[in-house]
């Protein structure tokens, strides 16, 4: 009698788990820390998402890295330790190599280029993202890289010495700068505040609003004035927690996410010009790049092309990205 009366009060539990009414609990992870603008936006998102389910779809937020580094964040949604995740292209390229297509060096050179390319693009990135088993909520920026280091850098000799911050796990990369002759340090985002600390990188490539962020412009007081790669971003759900959700409720909350989204991607631009400012204030010193030097950049970065293409990042999808840029230059100039 006893294991039958035990079966049927688990048999109980597992209906009610089931009923299309209960609440749902999404976890999501960022690095972004709290206060953040990035942090903000998910909030915005959780907030709406409660009151237009009117309380079935719940957000708990695990931000400033406490989920771990973003390759850390993909792996625990993909066992279920967490759902969803608002992360730049390195944790993204880290499910779909496609997306490092939008962050070649010295590719793109605007907003407006960028926004042309991925409005393009997005059908693709999206799919090779739902491929592996994620959703786009929404794309968002995360700005535009910019070397910030311990010493003035003006040119790619001046970068050369310096030990050079680079994401732990991206083989290809890390050989691509020590093959053109530079020093990456291989470590997780979560570790970049006690590395420049303690001297064990010296160079920082990362967007202002970062910098400023997590505090790590007061390390690396250098900023040089070349945008070296977007740095986008964008945040997912697992397709395993997606379609848990009532359907009824996913397309109010997809549409919350991209509006949310598109909001913060305004937001982070104009941030972008800001907080340079308030850097500079506090002894962030921006060197110019002379005009020869930038074409000295760019072929130092083509150079490194050879060690991504065909090995991190499918050479269909950069030629894609590459004609529609060059696609938008020609519409410009002919206007």
């Amino acid at each position: 009698m006893k294991p039958l009366v035990m079966t049927l009060a688990a048999l109980a539990l597992l209906l009610a788990v089931a009923q299309p009414g209960a609440a749902e609990t999404i976890k999501i992870g960022t690095l972004a820390p709290k206060g953040s603008p990035w942090h903000k936006a998910i909030q915005d998102m959780a907030e709406a998402w409660k009151k237009e389910s009117k309380g079935k779809i719940r957000v708990r937020i695990y931000a400033g890295g406490v989920s771990g580094d973003e390759p850390d964040m993909v792996r625990k949604m993909r066992i279920g330790q967490l759902h969803a995740a608002a992360m730049t292209g390195a944790g993204l390229m880290s499910i779909a190599h496609e997306i490092q297509a939008l962050q070649m060096p010295m590719m793109l050179r605007s907003d407006q280029e960028l926004d042309y390319v991925r409005e393009r693009m997005a059908p693709r990135l999206e799919g090779a993202l739902a491929a592996k088993g994620f959703i786009v909520l929404n794309w968002v920026d995360a700005g535009w890289v910019y070397f910030f280091t311990k010493k003035p850098v003006v040119t790619l000799d001046d970068l050369r010495p310096l030990k050079l911050f680079a994401w732990v796990g991206e083989t290809a990369h890390i050989g691509g700068w020590r093959d053109a002759g530079f020093h990456p340090v291989p470590l997780p985002a979560t570790e970049i505040h006690t590395a420049l600390q303690s001297g064990l990188i010296q160079a920082l490539p990362t967007t202002p609003v970062a910098a400023l962020s997590f505090q790590w412009f007061g390390q690396v007081k250098h900023m040089t004035d070349v945008k070296w790669a977007p740095l986008v971003g964008a945040t997912v759900i697992s397709k395993r927690k997606w379609r848990r959700i009532p359907k009824a409720l996913r397309t109010g909350m997809m549409t919350t996410a991209r509006v949310v989204g598109k909001r913060l991607q305004g937001s982070i631009r104009t941030l972008g010009v800001k907080a340079v400012k308030v850097m500079k204030k506090y002894g962030l010193q921006v060197h110019a790049v002379p005009p020869k030097a930038v074409v000295q950049w760019e072929k130092g970065a083509r150079k490194g092309y050879g060690s991504i293409i065909g090995k991190i990042v499918p050479a269909d999808a950069v030629a894609e990205v590459e004609r529609l840029r060059d696609e938008f230059r020609a519409k410009l100039k002919g206007r």
